[in-house]
């Protein structure tokens, strides 16, 4: 049977807003966790990846605080454990609903952290994980990013550029003077430059996140409201504890698949930190997967690869247990 449902879930006792669609709904279900924190993109998982329906039921969820989630959102409520808690609860909702055993989860950026502490913590409903754009440590993650940016802008002669990230200065454990505003002096820049994608076409935050969200027809105006409040208020409060976050330390035994497909030319997490941190991680099955032509999205910048992968890695797995639980 066809689906193809918006609703809210009451989760950690906010109702939250998840979108729903499958072509079958006996299809494994995969979650997909956004970044930010604070960053929807339900309207990118269910109109740019819908070929992904042949294979899969889709959920894209706006997280506490984000889009259709926003209102009920308390600063106390924005920390990392009870988003974790929230897609614990998502993940077990979806499995009753479903009449599954497991669930695959697919985070990028922010929701590769949000995945790996969920995959860590509460693997026993996760067939397994995925995650692009990987997280590994906060604080590492921005001193690269922040060289980055300012080096390419030195290297162009952009004085306006450079001069506003000498202003900003490097970031302290992973956050920038002035917080949000802070940081997104250095994103745009460090998009500029290719940092977040080669294509042309997103190297603008506005053209490439708030424009096709505007006319996705995804959202209704109450989630546009929660799109725009949203964003910079999680991020705001969230972003301290994403600075400190430091994966080789924490999370390096898992008990489910894990898999991470990551671009080369990352610069908004650094490439260059994930595969030592890859090493360390012991799992029943692991694999890290590079896109050499890709930025932080090789789902958006490589997505017939990324798709195909994602396909064949996922069905492998579900193959695999079919025998001893329901996927």
């Amino acid at each position: 049977m066809k689906i193809d449902r918006k609703e809210k879930v009451v989760l950690g006792g906010l109702p939250q807003k998840i979108h729903i669609k499958s072509l079958d709904e006996q299809n494994p279900v995969l979650l997909f966790l956004h970044g930010g924190p604070g960053v929807c993109n339900r309207h990118g998982i269910i109109t740019q990846h819908a070929d992904l329906l042949d294979t899969f039921t889709i959920v894209a969820w706006d997280q506490r605080g984000s889009g259709g989630s926003y209102k009920g959102a308390t600063p106390e409520t924005l920390t990392i454990e009870r988003l974790t808690d929230d897609a614990h609860e998502l993940v077990l909702w979806l499995c009753k609903e479903f009449h599954k055993d497991k669930v695959f989860i697919i985070g990028g950026s922010w929701g590769s952290e949000l995945g790996t502490w969920l995959a860590y913590r509460y693997p026993d409903h996760i067939a397994a994980y995925v995650g692009f754009g990987q997280v590994v440590n906060g604080a590492k993650n921005e001193e690269i990013s922040y060289r980055f940016a300012l080096d390419a802008a030195r290297s162009a002669g952009d004085t306006k550029s450079v001069k506003k990230l000498e202003e900003l200065g490097a970031p302290v454990i992973g956050v920038y003077k002035g917080g949000y505003k802070g940081m997104m002096v250095q994103r745009n820049i460090m998009m500029k430059y290719g940092g977040y994608s080669q294509s042309k076409e997103k190297r603008s935050y506005f053209r490439s996140m708030v424009v096709p969200m505007l006319f996705s027809g995804e959202y209704s105006l109450s989630d546009l409201w929660g799109v725009a409040k949203g964003h910079s208020y999680v991020l705001e409060v969230m972003w301290p504890e994403v600075g400190r976050t430091d994966f080789p330390k924490t999370c390096t035994k898992f008990e489910v698949p894990y898999f991470i497909f990551d671009g080369r030319l990352d610069k908004n997490t650094p490439a260059e930190l994930v595969e030592d941190y890859f090493n360390l991680i012991e799992a029943p099955k692991k694999e890290l997967i590079w896109f050499d032509a890709s930025g932080h999205n090789p789902m958006n910048d490589e997505p017939d690869k990324f798709k195909t992968l994602l396909r064949q890695r996922l069905m492998e797995i579900r193959e695999s247990e079919k025998n001893t639980c329901r996927i």
